[in-house]
């Protein structure tokens, strides 16, 4: 079984498609169809493009303007380092939005999270009191800062 992410545009499918591989590494774009006499859109105009992300199979669709994004869906870019939370936060959200808590809007409306895997780390260790630490301050942030969150581990 396999799951495909399957994402609606109103018209600019491609060019977003476009957009996300050129930020992830091994990205491409695998398929384009486009609109046939029986529409509904345009006879010729791109319909659907296949695509992977860092290896993950996505679809996007020209669906026209009848749904859009919200934060009820999200992608999460695990981060190694801050200088990947730094590059993504700032691809990923040129033209966009930049949120609380490594939140993020690309310039289409799609939600994304920066997380850097040390936050994940920290979060996953039993002492609450450093958790509780280093959420306050997380909570605090736009684009997450490794440092800051280390040092409120620390106390």
């Amino acid at each position: 079984m396999k799951i495909t992410p399957f994402l609606w545009f109103d018209k600019e499918a491609e060019e977003a498609v476009g957009f996300y591989v050129s930020v992830f590494p091994n990205s491409k774009v695998t398929a384009v169809s486009q609109y046939g006499e029986a529409g509904p859109g345009p006879k010729g105009t791109v319909m659907t493009v296949a695509f992977e992300l860092d290896g993950k199979q996505f679809t996007a669709l020209n669906g026209g303007p009848v749904f859009r994004f919200n934060e009820a869906v999200s992608f999460v870019v695990n981060c190694r380092d801050q200088a990947q939370v730094d590059r993504y936060w700032e691809k990923l959200g040129a033209g966009g939005e930049h949120g609380q808590c490594g939140w993020l809007k690309d310039r289409y409306g799609l939600s994304w999270q920066i997380v850097p895997d040390a936050l994940m780390r920290i979060l996953g260790e039993p002492d609450e009191a450093k958790k509780n630490r280093v959420m306050k301050v997380m909570l605090k942030m736009r684009k997450l800062d490794i440092a800051a969150l280390e040092v409120a581990a620390k106390g």
